[in-house]
């Protein structure tokens, strides 16, 4: 997979999600084998620039390449303005949002609320492929609603435009996450485009990728609320494609081990009690299916110490029976996490 003269070792794609693909989450992404992980959006607009909010989503700092950073809004001129200052900060890669269906970005008409308007899709496209020299990507949905699937027409524009590859969610706006991913659109578009296509929606294990594969004909799938306490599903993938079968589940030991890193990354970058809140729901998600998993998620929830955090994940885990964890590495690692919880 290319895009652009960047060569990517598969195309397992890890979704950008507002409030998640923070930089803890892509670099975990990366390691388990996403060929790439894409920032949450950042917003076009640039007084908000100078914000923490937007300061933390943009910070890539130890991140492999290819950067990809989304960005967000409805006015074209401001749209181009961003893509030219991220690609100065650094952005190898320009992403366009036009799939998000939450009410506060589509009530700006930016998201998923301009498929609305193909003109203005155009327009924004045009000018942010014109302002940079690194490549422009675009994340869809079908429509804005059941009645009104437009995707082939816009992939069509954006083809026009320039952009190099297009990433399609198989629901509407209106669907929100509702009812289940249709992909005979998604198959649609990519019997009518010459760019790379990737099918996002419903993806949740290495059998419904190969599905949406051989359905669609897509180059590749994007991956994202499956991935939510599971970075270990882009290796689980891309090993299933590889080869037909499925490689060894994670260890407890293994789990643990990755929750104790996504929780050093996470009070790296937020800081110990702003890292401490977003961590929850990331131990909620890792532990759900584990015995007895609510009880860790809510002492996780009832304190904003990373300290508890940490004394409560090695806690859990070993009441959990595992091989022993027999790796210095991890050993140091711990270490590394409970002294930044200090």
């Amino acid at each position: 997979m290319k895009i652009g003269t960047h060569v990517l070792r598969n195309a397992i794609f890890a979704a950008p999600m507002a409030g998640v693909s923070d930089r803890a989450f892509r670099r975990l992404a990366r390691r388990y084998g996403a060929g790439l992980a894409v920032s949450e959006m950042v917003s076009s607009r640039p007084e908000t620039r100078g914000t923490r909010k937007s300061r933390l989503r943009l910070e890539h700092a130890g991140e492999a390449g290819p950067i990809a950073v989304q960005i967000a809004g409805a006015d074209p001129a401001l749209m181009a303005d961003a893509a030219r200052y991220n690609a100065a900060q650094g952005a190898d890669i320009i992403d366009i949002n036009m799939g998000c269906p939450a009410k506060k970005v589509c009530n700006v008409f930016a998201g998923s609320a301009l498929l609305e308007d193909e003109h203005r899709v155009g327009r924004i496209l045009d000018a942010v492929v014109r302002a940079v020299e690194v490549p422009v990507t675009l994340k869809i949905r079908t429509g804005p609603h059941p009645g009104r699937r437009n995707a082939l027409r816009v992939s069509r524009i954006a083809q026009a435009a320039g952009v190099q590859l297009l990433a399609i969610h198989g629901r509407t706006r209106a669907c929100a996450f509702r009812g289940s991913a249709e992909y005979d659109t998604i198959a649609e578009v990519k019997a009518e485009v010459d760019i790379p296509v990737i099918a996002n929606g419903d993806i949740r294990s290495p059998e419904e990728a190969e599905r949406v594969l051989a359905r669609t004909r897509a180059d590749g799938v994007m991956i994202g609320r499956a991935a939510h306490g599971r970075p270990w599903i882009f290796r689980e993938i891309a090993h299933y494609l590889a080869h037909g079968a499925h490689c060894p589940a994670p260890s407890t030991h293994e789990i643990r081990d990755v929750l104790l890193e996504h929780l050093e990354g996470l009070y790296r970058l937020y800081g110990p009690e702003h890292g401490a809140r977003v961590a929850r729901k990331h131990i909620a998600w890792t532990v759900r299916e584990l015995p007895e998993g609510e009880a860790l998620r809510r002492t996780a929830n009832s304190t904003e110490s990373a300290r508890v955090q940490i004394a409560a994940v090695y806690a859990y885990f070993s009441r959990l029976p595992a091989p022993r964890l027999s790796q210095a590495a991890n050993v140091g690692g711990a270490r590394d996490v409970q002294r930044l919880a200090a």
